[in-house]
């Protein structure tokens, strides 16, 4: 058997375009980042997210937005085509899954975080993402449902949060099949 790559122009040939997307199915997935420092985590977020078909970014305090040129460099091009909200204050947000009865889990190590491939979810779910460095706040941690955690084997105790979110949103993906 001969292994050959596809061209670029066979693989986006078999993709759906950006008018397909503004009408396709999306996962019963929501995702908040919360205080996103940099803008190339942000475009990585948004790339993911399309990828993934995810239903909605809610860029939370401080984290950027489109349309800026880091967010795009990254992103490129998928910002056009995830739906996203910015709110200042993530506490309306978090409130708003709440009152819907949906699952809110947090993407961090607590005391009470298990295996991320241990844990049970139930879609409709809403992921938190946190902060590159100080992760998720007490406040928003207040608020999850649960929490879970990729296991870590070296001396640094985190990925990059676009890498673990990356991660975790295609273990949420596995579960909804």
């Amino acid at each position: 058997m001969s292994i050959r790559k596809h061209s670029h122009e066979t693989i986006k040939s078999s993709r759906p375009g950006e008018l397909a997307l503004l009408h396709a199915d999306r996962r019963p997935i929501f995702v908040i980042a919360d205080n996103i420092r940099s803008l190339h985590n942000v475009g990585s977020l948004f790339r993911t997210s399309e990828t993934a078909g995810i239903g909605n970014i809610y860029l939370a305090g401080i984290s950027g937005t489109p349309p800026r040129k880091e967010i795009a460099k990254t992103a490129i091009g998928a910002e056009n085509n995830v739906p996203w909200e910015h709110h200042p204050d993530i506490i309306p947000v978090l409130e708003y899954f709440k009152s819907r009865h949906i699952p809110i889990v947090a993407l961090e190590h607590t005391s009470a975080s298990v295996n991320f491939r241990e844990a049970d979810y139930r879609f409709p779910l809403c992921l938190v993402i946190g902060n590159e460095v100080e992760g998720i706040s007490e406040e928003v941690l207040a608020y999850a449902d649960a929490a879970v955690e990729i296991p870590m084997f070296g001396m640094k105790q985190s990925l990059n949060v676009a890498v673990a979110y990356g991660i975790m949103v295609y273990e949420l993906l596995a579960r909804l099949d």
